[in-house]
């Protein structure tokens, strides 16, 4: 299945987009669009839908939120195919330089992305009725951005939000970064979160304050244990912890709850 949905979040256009071989697709992602600037590009996957959409849509310009394949993965065809300027996190200008790893399921999931050349971006990037200022917010990946447009309080918050409670963690996200990067978006003026999987057009402050409430919350209760000398398998009987097991499976242990753990542990050991 190819799965194209257009949605409206006042000014902001969005467009919901997932790939299945059979059946609802697993996971879907979304891009945004204001005036001529697309913001994340989607799945590789659906990299014929996307095109069609810039070209229609008369893009001169892309942000990244960050490299993730389902975030950048049809950065390089809008570049080479309609000229369209590539901009993002220096990390993220450095890593979509070359041709970056990915496991099975990704590739699976969302396709592989294609190494590029792309630029910088910019502290404040305009367009005709919008001024998003980019703001570096790492953990759930070094080089990860939001966008954040004062005047219309809105966030174009990538994957720092997701939901208000983990179900599982990236290998290499870092839960401590991660509560940091929330306390520093809390202190802006926003009621909408354009998140790329599961956007908030209303009350997104307060979804960002339960994360955040939620990690501090976890993060505390795995220190509290560790102290006592505790190893990874006893904190995560203790704190009585989930684990999805079709979900670690299927990604061959690269996500799962016990990574949060092990986040925290190393955290904590680098102190």
């Amino acid at each position: 299945m190819r799965w194209v949905k257009t949605c409206k979040f006042g000014d902001v256009k969005g467009v919901e987009l997932g790939w299945s071989p059979i059946g609802y697709p697993m996971m879907t992602v979304y891009l945004y669009m204001v005036d001529d600037l697309m913001i994340d590009t989607g799945l590789r996957h659906m990299q014929r839908e996307v095109i069609n959409i810039a070209g229609a849509g008369k893009i001169q310009k892309v942000v990244l939120t960050h490299h993730h394949e389902d975030h950048s993965g049809n950065a390089a065809a809008l570049k080479d195919i309609l000229g369209i300027s590539v901009y993002g996190h220096p990390l993220t200008v450095s890593k979509m330089k070359g041709d970056f790893s990915i496991l099975p399921y990704q590739h699976y999931m969302w396709g592989k992305t294609i190494p590029l050349e792309m630029a910088a971006v910019p502290e404040l990037m305009e367009t005709t009725n919008f001024r998003l200022r980019a703001i570096h917010t790492p953990g759930h990946s070094r080089d990860h951005v939001v966008y954040f447009e004062a005047n219309r309080g809105i966030i174009f918050s990538g994957d720092l939000y997701l939901s208000d409670r983990i179900k599982y963690f990236r290998a290499d996200e870092m839960i401590s970064d991660q509560i940091k990067s929330l306390k520093k978006i809390l202190c802006f003026d926003f009621d909408t979160v354009l998140c790329n999987h599961h956007p908030k057009p209303t009350k997104g402050k307060q979804r960002i304050a339960k994360k955040l409430q939620f990690l501090e919350d976890l993060y505390g209760g795995i220190r509290r244990i560790w102290d006592k000398g505790c190893e990874e398998n006893r904190i995560f009987r203790e704190l009585g912890l989930k684990e999805q097991y079709f979900i670690k499976w299927f990604c061959f242990g690269n996500v799962s709850m016990r990574n949060v753990v092990r986040s925290a542990v190393r955290s904590f050991e680098s102190s």
